[in-house]
């Protein structure tokens, strides 16, 4: 299996960041204006094509996530973050990197009020999401007119925020990559995100070369149960969503690629009809190590125990993966380690010794 070229997604981040030059370049668009070392002014678009300055790297940063948090402080900005909303869970960042994640404060535990981000002090808020209300927030985001008041400027990780409006479905880290390079132009640590892009690179390369190519007949059916958002009614992710993109790259078939958007409600006989190979068991954090594994047997134990998933050949033969939400759906550098864990998972033949 060849490294990917550029999926759509990552076009659309190299053209909605003109800081970053997307990953296909490794940002050397944004070293075309001197920015390499950090030079400014440095100028990035949202979602929308509507198009952000900077003059100077931002000093008071609030995040939306762990997500974010976790990538400014892999940049070496962590210094400069005031607060997080959705703070990493307990064990979530470990070492040195979670002493540090601890100390910022918590401005959410969740969303985070939209009167108490507008009222931080930030220069610069880094979302994650496209919208909060679909983040469980109360009440409404900010608007742009909002931000600009308060003197905040906001930027987006365009491969989670934007993945909905994208043209084509994401089937490499490429725009993974290129949120770390524009990040990394904002807060001028290019040098840095180049160092962490490099890293990522290198661990699907090693997969690539064990797995070779796949033909897509040829790929384990692969079955995202997002166990937190309810029994009732799955919710699949679609192929604009980052996890398609880990999937893909892991070589695995997502069984809803073709459904529309980032994620879709679908139904247990559409599970059915589909019948996986493998199934992650995708929770969130508890924040506690056993809460965390309590809940993978909980949904393991709903799959095995609920009359239209019991008889499914990855029920049956127990190919289940348990992997955190957060590691699957939302960009980070540790994206490319959950393509490593599941490609080694699903083809552990590939990455034998001597092989």
């Amino acid at each position: 299996m060849r490294p990917l070229k550029m999926s759509a997604m990552g076009v659309a981040v190299a053209l909605a960041a003109t800081a970053c030059g997307g990953a296909a370049d490794g940002g050397k668009n944004a070293d075309a204006a001197g920015r390499g070392a950090g030079g400014f002014p440095v100028t990035v678009a949202d979602c929308h094509g509507a198009r952000t300055t900077f003059t100077a790297a931002p000093r008071k940063i609030v995040t939306s996530n762990a997500a974010a948090l976790e990538m400014l402080l892999r940049l070496g900005a962590g210094d400069r973050v005031i607060g997080t909303g959705f703070p990493p869970g307990k064990g979530a960042l470990t070492g040195k990197l979670g002493d540090r994640a601890r100390s910022v404060p918590v401005l959410g535990k969740t969303v985070i009020a939209k009167e108490k981000l507008l009222g931080s002090g930030a220069d610069l808020y880094v979302d994650t999401f496209s919208s909060m209300r679909n983040m469980g927030g109360a009440g409404s985001a900010p608007t742009e007119d909002e931000f600009r008041a308060a003197g905040i400027k906001h930027v987006s990780l365009a491969s989670t925020a934007c993945a909905s409006m994208a043209k084509g479905p994401q089937k490499d880290l490429s725009g993974v990559e290129g949120d770390l390079m524009r990040l990394g132009a904002v807060t001028g640590t290019v040098p840095r995100a180049r160092q962490l892009v490099a890293g990522m690179r290198a661990k699907t390369t090693a997969v690539h070369k064990a797995l070779g190519d796949i033909p897509e007949n040829k790929r384990p059916g692969y079955f995202f149960f997002d166990f937190d958002a309810g029994t009732k009614q799955p919710m699949a992710v679609c192929g604009r969503q980052v996890a398609n993109a880990v999937i893909t790259q892991a070589g695995a078939r997502n069984v809803f690629a073709s459904c529309d958007g980032d994620f879709q409600p679908v139904s247990w006989e559409d599970v059915v009809a589909k019948n996986p190979d493998w199934i992650q068991l995708a929770v969130r954090n508890r924040g506690d190590a056993a809460a965390t594994e309590k809940a993978y047997d909980q949904a393991e134990a709903f799959l095995r125990s609920f009359p239209a998933t019991k008889g499914l050949r990855a029920v049956r033969d127990g190919k289940f993966l348990r992997i955190g939400s957060e590691r699957t759906t939302i960009a980070g550098v540790g994206t490319a380690d959950t393509v490593e864990r599941i490609a080694h998972t699903i083809h552990p033949g590939a990455f034998r010794a001597g092989r």
